[in-house]
């Protein structure tokens, strides 16, 4: 008799291949930033998979991480992303720099008692609504089942999910395929990739603390404060600054 044919592990189906993981057939969407595609397994943010995202009490560098994705992924297509217990309202002015239409939003906020367990399971829900493209939230406390339920519900439904933490959860284990733990040094937003599908990276990603449209946004929004400011006490601002920055104006409006 001859002997029953062996298969290769890179065979079999569902079996991932850690050599390959740069070619990983994963769905994904465009991070927006460079640098980070090209540390991502599939070149971004997994689709149908949970992404946890770590950073430190009090600090919300998630945006200028987030926006430029979220964007993109909203203007692919009809629907709405879902903020659950976000911990600020979404500053619409901000959105609209980072081109996304507040209306495309909708925020939940669970009820004080069992927060992080009525967030989990609103959550849960919005992920499994066909009108909903993204869900980013927020679970400070979030038990590992709640954050399987999670990553379940992620994959069988192939939605884009987010969930932002606290740095202090870094070293605790988490069913979630991508764990990246945000630090912010001087102008530079450093995304440190703590699990991947493949292996690990020494270095954090450096990049730019803000995103350069809401930079041109703040710097305008500062620029015509101060012209303000000048006509009030009757003074003209000088002309070669005033040219500059209105176009700079322009284009953080458009």
């Amino acid at each position: 008799m001859s002997a029953p044919p062996t298969l290769c592990p890179s065979a079999l189906p569902g079996v991932w291949r850690g050599q390959a993981w740069a070619d990983a057939q994963q769905r994904t969407v465009d991070t927006g930033h460079a640098a980070l595609n090209a540390q991502l397994p599939g070149g971004g943010w997994p689709l149908g998979a949970l992404s946890e995202v770590l950073q430190p009490p009090q600090a919300h560098h998630e945006w200028t991480l987030l926006a430029p994705a979220l964007a993109a992924h909203l203007a692919g297509g009809a629907g709405r992303a879902v903020l659950v217990a976000p911990p600020l309202e979404p500053f619409a002015p901000a959105l609209r720099q980072a081109g996304i239409a507040a209306q495309r939003l909708c925020c939940v906020h669970p009820a004080p008692g069992g927060r992080d367990a009525g967030a989990a399971w609103a959550c849960e829900q919005a992920l499994r609504c066909a009108d909903v493209r993204a869900v980013l939230a927020w679970l400070p406390q979030a038990s590992a089942a709640m954050l399987r339920r999670l990553q379940l519900a992620a994959a069988q439904q192939q939605r884009l999910l987010w969930v932002v933490r606290p740095e202090g959860m870094r070293q605790q284990t988490s069913p979630a395929p991508l764990r990246l733990w945000l630090q912010a040094r001087g102008d530079v937003l450093q995304v440190h990739v703590l699990k991947r599908r493949g292996p690990p990276l020494e270095q954090p990603v450096a990049l730019p603390a803000r995103g350069e449209r809401l930079a041109a946004a703040l710097q305008a929004q500062a620029w015509r404060r101060r012209q303000a400011q000048m006509a009030a006490w009757g003074m003209a601002p000088p002309r070669e600054e005033s040219h500059a920055l209105a176009g700079l104006a322009l284009a953080a409006g458009r």
